[in-house]
């Protein structure tokens, strides 16, 4: 993986950004005008922690999304139970724009490492799933299965 982007949402977004940057993965991609989050509404809001994302011109969420997804190679979207909203949003637009798609509970570890094998070398990945306040445990299940599951495109320390 040569990259991973998210739109930096609380939850699931945030745990790609934290394991990308642990890892030393180049991380990146699109969020809401001001850098809003839900845990982060007063502009620079997440970019004040996550400098390489950049906004797009609204403050509409729905752009950042597309976004992240139309600029990705593939998207894992790691979710407890049937998507909606954003995360909804998401698989519908990886599946028009023809992106590869993996949609996992975050419980399957060994599925999830043969579908980014299968994802080409130097890609971009696009991680989504609900924020915090739809899913709680999702940053813990989201951090723990990424370190794992991209633990072989780690970037060794100097």
């Amino acid at each position: 993986m040569r990259r991973i982007v998210s739109g930096g949402q609380s939850g699931v977004d945030r745990a790609a950004l934290d394991v990308a940057r642990a890892l030393g993965i180049l991380y990146g991609g699109w969020c809401p005008s001001g850098g809003w989050a839900e845990d982060l509404v007063t502009p620079p809001g997440l970019l004040a922690r996550y400098p390489l994302l950049t906004e797009t011109p609204s403050t509409d969420p729905t752009e950042r999304t597309t976004w992240n997804v139309r600029d990705s190679d593939a998207t894992l979207v790691v979710s407890p139970g049937p998507v909606s909203g954003g995360t909804a949003l998401t698989t519908h637009t990886a599946a028009s724009l023809g992106r590869r798609l993996l949609v996992t509970a975050g419980d399957d570890i060994d599925t999830v490492v043969a579908w980014l094998r299968a994802v080409p070398p130097g890609a971009t990945l696009n991680v989504a799933g609900p924020r915090h306040s739809e899913w709680a445990d999702g940053y813990r299940v989201t951090r723990a299965l990424l370190e794992r599951a991209l633990a072989p495109w780690a970037v060794p320390r100097a």
